[in-house]
């Protein structure tokens, strides 16, 4: 019996820790007011996570009470605004905008930069926080998660990456996961299908995200290197796993037993946007452009993570399938 009590001992306390440091993680220590600066947050609505719910309209929240001029690019109108709304009452600020941006369509992506560019004089922060778990493919007949999570923010940046030079000292963040470590890429399958993969098991699913995950990181690493000298910096994040986006598409059962779960080791979405907040908002971290942060920190990744030949490949394949040259 003594050593049942010590194991459970151990359990119990070895779960408080995780809580501790993992779960409740560190939080975004910077100060900064944003009056005058605009920042666009993205989101995709196939799923919870975005700008209009999760860690995305909770960091649509926090910008905005700092004073900025937030612009919510979504792609479900409904959702985005009733998000706008919800956000303009919790920061008590006007400075929010909605604008329709559906990243699984590059003509969708292009009028977006479009209305935005002539629209509005400044672009300080982008945040590509959008992306999908799901099968299927883009209106453009890519693969839904390598259009979605890494094409359509690939395009995105590039249209919009002269307004973010002209704003200096501006910041581009690319919300990652930890399930790029994972991931890898399948350039002949990019190629030929348009895809990261093919299968439509969950193993294959699964795969797949993290494939595509891997592209944010590897996009993020070519994309501080064209950076240089411009005063535009990049930067990956994991911003930890999220409560609310767990179980969004199982049955009410089971939701309810993952319940307790996910609600003492996954970061509810105030917690689970804060890697997402330093890295646009801390002071002094642009020597470490191109980085990859967890729990606010900056944090050495795999070889095949900063892989600079697959980058660049990635990067040329990318521009060529969104028709950049």
């Amino acid at each position: 019996m003594s050593v049942v009590l010590l194991v459970v001992g151990v359990v119990i306390g070895v779960a408080y820790i995780y809580r501790h440091i993992v779960v409740k993680g560190k939080r975004c220590t910077s100060k900064a007011k944003l009056h005058g600066k605009t920042v666009i947050v993205t989101d995709c609505c196939f799923s919870s996570a975005g700008s209009n719910t999760g860690i995305g309209k909770t960091t649509a929240i926090d910008l905005a009470q700092r004073g900025a001029r937030v612009i919510l690019a979504c792609r479900c109108k409904q959702r985005g605004e009733a998000a706008l709304e919800e956000i303009r009452r919790e920061s008590g600020s006007t400075q929010v905008v909605f604008m329709q941006l559906d990243l699984g369509n590059l003509k969708s992506i292009r009028s977006f930069a479009e209305s935005f560019l002539k629209s509005e004089p400044r672009l300080d922060i982008l945040i590509n926080n959008a992306g999908v778990c799901l099968q299927g493919q883009t209106e453009d007949g890519f693969g839904l998660m390598f259009g979605v999570n890494h094409l359509g923010h690939f395009l995105l940046t590039n249209l919009l990456l002269d307004r973010l030079k002209e704003c200096t000292p501006s910041r581009i963040i690319n919300v990652s996961s930890m399930a790029h470590n994972f991931g890898k890429i399948d350039f002949d399958c990019l190629n030929s299908h348009k895809a990261l993969g093919l299968g439509t098991s969950f193993i294959r699913l699964l795969q797949i995200y993290c494939d595509s995950k891997l592209c944010n990181v590897l996009f993020n690493h070519e994309l501080a290197k064209r950076l240089r000298g411009t005063q535009v910096t990049c930067y990956a994040l994991h911003p930890g796993a999220i409560s609310s986006e767990l179980g969004r598409n199982t049955g009410l059962f089971l939701q309810i037993v993952l319940k307790p779960i996910t609600t003492f080791f996954f970061k509810n979405t105030i917690q689970g946007c804060q890697t997402t907040l330093h890295c646009a908002l801390q002071e002094g971290i642009e020597p470490l452009s191109g980085r990859y942060f967890s729990n606010c920190t900056v944090r050495d990744l795999f070889a095949k993570a900063r892989d600079d030949a697959a980058a660049k490949k990635l990067w040329e394949i990318s521009e060529r399938l969104c028709g950049l040259v």
